[in-house]
């Protein structure tokens, strides 16, 4: 079996690499999947401290994670489509135009 402490590594690497992948790049859909490696980073600390106490309720936790994580990939994509079509292109950084 292995250790809880292999899957808290494992999740504390992937939400680095969304970390670092959000703060670096300026794509929008660069972020959108950041986020969605931080969101999978708490799914991998669900199951894991699930597994570990004995339990489903982190497991249910992972599964509302990941409606929310779908969601949000739904909303993202509505907004980079927009942010396309206004600027022709995905620069975030182009966006602050649209302020008031």
């Amino acid at each position: 079996m292995i250790p809880a402490e292999m899957y808290l590594l494992l999740s504390a690497a992937v939400f680095c690499i969304g970390l670092f992948g959000i703060l670096t790049r300026r794509n929008a859909l660069v972020f959108l999947m950041s986020v969605e490696l931080m969101l999978n980073a708490a799914n991998i600390n669900f199951v894991a401290f699930s597994l570990q106490h004995g339990n489903l309720t982190g497991q249910v936790f992972a599964l509302f994670g990941m409606a929310l994580a779908a969601a949000e990939v739904a909303i993202g994509i509505g907004i980079i489509l927009v942010l396309y079509r206004n600027f022709s292109d995905v620069d975030v950084t182009k966006a602050t135009t649209m302020r008031w």
